[in-house]
């Protein structure tokens, strides 16, 4: 057992994985009444939500506590829980969250191929609206395809989305994968293209083209830090975002993706991210439809 966890020791866990910046900056910019942060986590804490056995990493705990005072100082009304890999597909720990506010959060699921139909349910009467599916090769690479078509027929009944979280090739090697999807889908943080390599480059020319032409596909416009290369505030990763932006603003998210899991450069300041809104996207009306308006439409509309 790893000592004050009370959960199974793993092999090579990812090491490294820091704590958020404590000390968050009050922003200059106010948001809108109802602003949502629309990709967060919570982590543990571990003695009541033990971290699952086989996790690619092993972060500090972030209970909802944290966040609830986090978003009171950024000025953010609303959240969605973004499940996290290393909590595996045992839900209690975003369910526990959802259900802590009163309404105003929602969620993403981990699940697994066996997930009943009754469990399902469960889920959306806890406020999930969507499942997501790592493909970035830190967190174990492409899901096995056969369960990602089979769940995505589930679960489109339901009125809910899936979340691809991708590696920035895969925007060029999976595109008859994201073509063949029926139901609206998100793609995080901006695909994790690298600012480094310029706005042309083929992953990011290949996102924007989804993103002109499958009106079923949506973007985040958020993990700045990881598109950019690595130094706060992240200016670097603002052309991509605006470029986005200018395609269709009316699929668009933000989120803080608070904690920050995996963080290896700058650890970002959450109010130093909601300044770079300002930046990304000036105009305060397109502003309170990225965060008002938009996540709205994707999470509190069924």
């Amino acid at each position: 057992m790893n000592a004050g966890t009370n959960q199974p020791a793993i092999k090579n866990p990812l090491k490294g994985c820091l704590p958020p910046d404590p000390n968050p900056t009050i922003p200059s910019l106010a948001l809108p009444p109802g602003a949502c942060d629309a990709h967060c986590h919570v982590f543990g804490p571990a003695s009541k939500f033990p971290y699952a056995a086989d996790r690619s990493y092993t972060p500090p705990d972030a209970p909802v506590e944290a966040l609830r005072k986090l978003h009171a100082r950024l000025g953010i009304s609303r959240a969605v829980i973004v499940h996290a890999s290393c909590h595996g597909s045992e839900m209690a720990v975003t369910l526990d969250a959802i259900a802590s506010s009163n309404g105003t959060y929602r969620g993403v699921a981990c699940v697994e191929d066996g997930i009943t139909d009754r469990e399902l349910r469960r889920l959306h009467e806890g406020g999930i609206r969507g499942i997501r599916f790592n493909f970035v090769r830190h967190l174990g690479g492409v899901p096995d395809l056969d369960v990602f078509h089979r769940l995505i027929a589930r679960i489109k009944p339901m009125g809910w989305h899936v979340v691809l979280h991708l590696d920035a090739e895969d925007l060029v090697t999976q595109q008859e994968l994201l073509a063949s999807i029926d139901l609206p889908f998100i793609i995080d943080h901006m695909g994790r293209v690298k600012a480094s390599e310029g706005l042309a480059q083929r992953p990011f020319a290949s996102l924007l083209d989804l993103y002109r032409h499958n009106p079923l596909a949506w973007i985040k416009v958020c993990g700045s830090e990881r598109v950019s290369v690595g130094k706060r505030p992240f200016r670097d990763a603002v052309p991509f975002a605006r470029a986005l932006i200018e395609v269709d603003s009316s699929r668009i998210l933000w989120g803080t993706d608070w904690p920050h899991p995996n963080i290896t450069k700058d650890m970002p300041n959450d109010g130093e991210l909601v300044d770079l809104l300002a930046e990304i996207c000036p105009d305060e009306g397109v502003r309170r439809r990225i965060l008002v308006d938009n996540p709205t439409q994707m999470y509190w509309s069924n």
